[in-house]
């Protein structure tokens, strides 16, 4: 299975332009945010004398993209399992002494790898960006939580998009998934607008997709000690309404959800993805 896939992977990163298109909503989050979402942003603050403001907005825009990465890269990761297919490669694995778990299993192992290793490609970028603006980078215990989120959050996508993908046959359907995959997650993870701006029906849509509470956690390591200097004279009711406006806390009802509800909901997504995909894949092998 490791061996499979290693021969995977060597599939995904010697196509630079799959490889591209993958990061493609990455960069078009960044060239909006340069252009002009972040300026509309700090327009939350004119006319007040704060600190931090631009780390503070800097900060969740990095945690949004962490989420993005994620989803499009391991969706292009099971690209090579699609043309595997279309191109009826697969029928050579299932007549090799290899057994049928396994392969599908190198499938996932490589997409789950690959999630992992862009999204900790775009965290050091991320780091590296804010520490040439004067801001202040994560500390130890910080990044041991974002290292861990991203784990979690590329086995519940993975378990996602695999069950998307069980259900295309041709890379023309996958590229066509892909494109509106890419565009989409951006939306509903809250990335290119603050779920606060959305209507009350569009917010509990978002609340309730498990990949927005990836962005969630991600939220709230990426932005605790800028909200602190941001907001240091500020009332917690001031913070706590930025909070829910942006993304870092969800409130369904009066209830608020806590880390550990949206780490829960993560692990249970992707168990039952997972499973259904399962279910899905042996269907059509037989």
């Amino acid at each position: 299975m490791i061996g499979f896939a290693k021969r995977n992977l060597k599939v995904y990163f010697k196509d630079k332009t799959a490889v591209f298109f993958s990061l493609l909503s990455v960069v078009i989050v960044i060239v909006l945010y340069v252009l002009f979402l972040g300026n509309s942003w700090l327009g939350m603050f004119e006319g007040q004398e704060v600190e931090g403001v631009s780390n503070l907005m800097d900060s969740w825009i990095i945690a949004g993209l962490l989420t993005v990465t994620a989803v499009t890269t391991s969706m292009g990761a099971f690209g090579a399992m699609v043309e595997d297919g279309a191109r009826k490669i697969n029928k050579d694995f299932v007549v090799s002494p290899m057994k049928s778990y396994k392969i599908m299993g190198g499938y996932v192992l490589s997409a789950v790898i690959v999630g992992i290793i862009m999204s900790l490609f775009t965290l050091v970028l991320s780091q590296i960006y804010v520490a040439v603006k004067g801001g202040e980078i994560l500390g130890i215990l910080a990044l041991v939580k974002v290292v861990l989120i991203i784990i979690l959050s590329t086995f519940t996508i993975v378990s996602m998009v695999l069950f998307l993908v069980s259900f295309i046959k041709s890379q023309s359907a996958f590229a066509a998934a892909s494109t509106i995959l890419g565009t989409l997650i951006g939306f509903v993870t809250g990335v290119y607008m603050p779920i606060g701006d959305l209507s009350e029906s569009v917010q509990i849509v978002m609340k309730v997709f498990p990949i927005s509470h990836s962005g969630a956690l991600f939220r709230q390591v990426f932005t605790a000690k800028p909200i602190e200097v941001t907001f240091v004279n500020a009332p917690q009711e001031v913070i706590t309404a930025f909070q829910e406006k942006m993304g870092v806390v969800y409130t369904l009802g009066e209830h608020t959800i806590t880390s550990f509800e949206s780490i829960l909901i993560l692990i249970a997504t992707g168990i039952i993805f997972f499973g259904l995909s399962v279910l899905v894949l042996k269907r059509k092998a037989k």
